[in-house]
């Protein structure tokens, strides 16, 4: 098994390259899927944010309340810092679980992490960063996802700079330009990755926190 580290800040077309990583035969571990998941009622993320900020984060029929509570902590350090402990060690645990199933395969396993600088995870095969300027990105969740562009820009200057990501990353893919040009881009990565040699048969699972 393979393991590739992906990530960017929002708006960067991170999940554009994974999709595109399992189009030419990748397979997609989604740390932000794992999160919706372990956030359904009756998980055990859902309880403790319910008990932490109160049914006023549910929706009418007992949904969490997504977009609320992204007001709620993109607006406050603290609170930010408060969900980051409850779902953190959920989602490393169930990654470690997923990622477990690969184990003794030729597989390439691409894992899409949005805070993989935040984390500290570092223990890849190699890490690669979808990298876009912040006026591009604000234009691009505005136009295609619905921010409002004060938010869009909260929500940016909440994550780690740009040169942070960049600066732990083993390859860069550039998104500023056309979507033709991305794909490019996305591909030559791939071919990138391909030339990485399988670790020794036998390895055991890295742990995501340490690097070895």
């Amino acid at each position: 098994m393979l393991e590739i580290g992906l990530t960017g800040g929002i708006g960067s077309g991170k999940s554009t390259a994974a999709a595109g990583f399992v189009e030419h035969g990748g397979v997609l571990i989604d740390a932000d899927q794992i999160v919706r998941d372990l956030q359904q009622p009756g998980e055990k993320v859902f309880d403790e944010m319910v008990s932490k900020w109160g049914s006023e984060i549910l929706t009418t029929d007992g949904q969490l309340d997504r977009q609320l509570v992204a007001n709620i902590v993109f607006s406050n350090p603290e609170e930010l810092t408060a969900l980051n402990a409850i779902v953190h060690p959920a989602v490393r645990e169930e990654m470690t679980n997923r990622r477990q199933f690969h184990v003794g395969t030729d597989n390439t396993v691409i894992l899409e992490i949005p805070l993989l600088v935040e984390s500290g995870y570092r223990n890849f095969d190699a890490i690669v960063v979808v990298d876009v300027d912040t006026d591009t990105a604000i234009k691009r969740l505005v136009k295609y996802r619905s921010f409002d562009e004060e938010d869009a820009r909260n929500r940016i200057e909440r994550q780690v700079s740009r040169e942070l990501r960049t600066e732990i990353a083993d390859y860069v893919i550039e998104n500023n330009h056309s979507m033709e040009a991305f794909d490019e881009e996305i591909l030559k990565c791939w071919q990138w990755i391909q030339a990485i040699d399988l670790p020794e048969t036998g390895r055991e699972l890295p742990s995501l926190t340490a690097k070895e």
